[in-house]
């Protein structure tokens, strides 16, 4: 049987919720951070949903001084959110200063404090141009210091880094995660809004994998 050994940091998103289902059998506990974002309350929804149907031991933890201090498209409101595609001049007004180097921080002093040895992240390929700590320099050294920083030198693993937002949904689809269950819109309405960067990004990774998107979008 295999060990549950990690933590997996998980927003209720189409990649952290592949990686939840990929790695069910050996996640021990999946903590989903509220720092304010405009999609967060959807985002929790869809977190608890997958937990629930997997019997995952689920935390929500309150960042919320991210949205007092912390200078964001996706802290300011949907109307803040630019339409377009998924790129580095359209998409960086919703860069979250350092977010998933405070969300590792935590995630490994909770992993230290339980006895498990991994974090679990969901980072992939196509943030790369737009998200500093999604790259694999970042991965690299924030693994290096939590290795260094644990007395049992917790591990990270974030196994799509190299990975396409395509290539992720594929898994997803062989795995039949139900992606209605997902929630990716930066505006954060009842449905997605179709037009923003991660919606045109949710939609092209469907096409591209020639997976059917069950996503119902406002236009």
């Amino acid at each position: 049987m295999t060990e549950k050994d990690s933590v997996i940091i998980y927003s209720g998103g189409l990649d952290s919720t592949t990686l939840l289902y990929e790695e069910r059998l050996r996640v021990a506990l999946a903590v989903t951070f509220d720092y304010g974002s405009n999609h967060a309350a959807r985002e929790i929804a869809c977190a608890r949903h997958h937990c629930r149907q997997l019997g995952v031991e689920h935390l929500v933890i309150d960042l919320a001084f991210m949205k007092q201090y912390f200078q964001s498209s996706l802290l300011s409101g949907g109307e803040a959110i630019p339409d377009g595609s998924y790129d580095d001049d359209n998409m960086r007004s919703t860069v979250v200063p350092f977010r998933n180097g405070i969300m590792l921080s935590v995630a490994c002093g909770l992993a230290e404090s339980r006895g498990l040895k991994w974090v679990l992240i969901a980072n992939h390929g196509g943030d790369h141009a737009i998200y500093p700590d999604c790259r694999p320099a970042f991965v690299e050294a924030m693994g290096a210091a939590m290795r260094e920083g644990t007395y049992e030198g917790v591990q990270l693993c974030a196994p799509y880094t190299a990975l396409t937002k395509a290539d992720i949904v594929r898994r997803g689809a062989a795995l039949g995660i139900d992606y209605a269950e997902t929630y990716s819109c930066y505006r954060g309405g009842e449905r997605h809004c179709g037009r923003c960067g991660t919606c045109t990004e949710r939609r092209e990774a469907f096409r591209l994998a020639g997976v059917p998107d069950p996503t119902i979008y406002e236009s």
